[in-house]
């Protein structure tokens, strides 16, 4: 019982720490100039009061009146640091104060003031338990002092209590609806912070899927380019020089969309990309330079060709280009069939080719992953495997409206 009782002393007799219901642990400057200004105040009321009175009716000043005074009006140098405590120290020296028979001074006013602090700064129910406890005490010393007490000197007592008590919850009210306001603005901001982090991500790695996408099939296509013209350079240097012809144009292309890319990056501030990303209508290009490289591309188109929105036309474009890009790169395929077939409200995508295939297994890697994102970003779907009869197939359903994305 006894430790159950020190703990609670403690708690309430310590320093509020940060987040509680006091505004810190040092004293302000602010706190000392309203400490001085009640000293000044109540001395100044208690001195007229003691000149106003006749020398008989009022104890002397010295030593207790004088003390008491001091417990009033010093501990609300620390208000905000031991609301309650302060509260219960002035206002209890006040309540003293009166019954002594000292001058009739504004005492008073600093044990209300520490009042209104201690439920402004939470401590609801003890404060008002003080209160109502200090008006009892006065008045019950009154009826006992005088045989009766002052009733229309006690209703007016009661409705300034009441006043400050409101006033004090009032006070904690505004304080609470600012700090539930200030937190609000907080967790928004963070969740600014991290939205706009999420969207970094995103964007990182949307552009490391692009320069992978560029540079896998170009390189391939150089590669493959680039071993014909050794094998050719003697025996056919015709053939040779359109092998290097490709290399140059492919190796062009790359630099190109590396810049673009690197663009991108440096000007992150600008409103909209300074060329328009590579879609359908750049895919016979991609064909074209995959049949340069020595493979048989048949390219093929169903249903009405039409405007598709932007990111369903970029999509159509990486998933056919990483798609060419394995075919030529892993799968040693000699012929490729690529199959655009517009539906009303999707662009199907299918590409085979006559390779190796993948081993039983297999674990897709960067590439067919990137795939299935660009699908699934816009709600379709994408399935990559090999075919039973040899090679393998990548098919992808991209959902589109129509018009433009936003």
């Amino acid at each position: 019982m006894r430790g159950h009782l020190q703990r609670a002393l403690g708690r309430l007799l310590s320093p509020p720490g940060p987040g509680t219901r006091g505004t810190g642990r040092r004293v302000s400057r602010e706190d000392l100039l309203l400490t001085l200004a009640f000293g000044f105040f109540v001395g100044l009321s208690t001195m007229y009061a003691d000149l106003a009175a006749p020398a008989s009716e009022n104890q002397p000043l010295l030593p207790w009146g004088l003390a008491l005074i001091a417990l009033a009006v010093v501990p609300l140098a620390v208000r905000n640091v031991y609301p309650f405590p302060v509260a219960a120290v002035s206002a209890s020296a006040a309540t003293v104060y009166y019954p002594l028979n000292h001058p009739d001074g504004a005492v008073i006013v600093a044990g209300a003031f520490a009042l209104y602090t201690a439920v402004a700064r939470g401590y609801r129910w003890l404060g008002w338990l003080l209160g109502l406890t200090q008006f009892l005490i006065v008045h019950i010393w009154e009826a006992v002092a005088f045989g009766s007490p002052r009733l229309e000197y006690a209703a007016g007592m009661f409705a300034w209590m009441l006043v400050v008590l409101v006033a004090g919850e009032v006070a904690r009210k505004r304080t609470e609806y600012n700090s539930e306001q200030r937190a609000r603005r907080e967790e928004a901001e963070h969740a600014r912070e991290e939205e706009m982090r999420r969207r970094s991500a995103d964007e990182r790695v949307r552009l490391a899927r692009e320069v992978h996408d560029v540079i896998a099939h170009n390189i391939s296509l150089i590669n493959v380019q680039a071993g014909t013209a050794l094998y050719l350079m003697d025996s056919e240097p015709e053939r040779a020089r359109d092998a290097l012809s490709t290399i140059k144009t492919a190796s062009k292309e790359t630099l190109q969309e590396l810049r673009s890319t690197l663009g991108t990056l440096r000007s992150a501030d600008e409103a909209a990309p300074r060329s328009p990303p590579a879609g359908v209508d750049r895919i016979p290009e991609l064909v074209e330079r995959t049949r340069a490289a020595g493979i048989d591309v048949d390219l093929r188109s169903e249903g009405e060709p039409r405007r598709l929105g932007a990111h369903t036309d970029a999509a159509s474009y990486r998933i056919v280009q990483e798609a060419l890009t394995n075919a030529v790169r892993h799968a040693g395929a000699t012929a490729i069939s690529v199959r655009l077939r517009y539906d009303k409200a999707a662009l199907a995508v299918e590409i085979e080719d006559n390779g190796s295939g993948a081993p039983y297994g297999f674990v897709s890697g960067n590439g067919i992953a990137g795939m299935r994102e660009r699908a699934a970003a816009l709600g379709g779907d994408l399935h990559a495997a090999p075919v039973k009869e040899g090679g393998f197939r990548v098919r992808a359903r991209l959902p589109d409206n129509g018009i433009e994305d936003t």
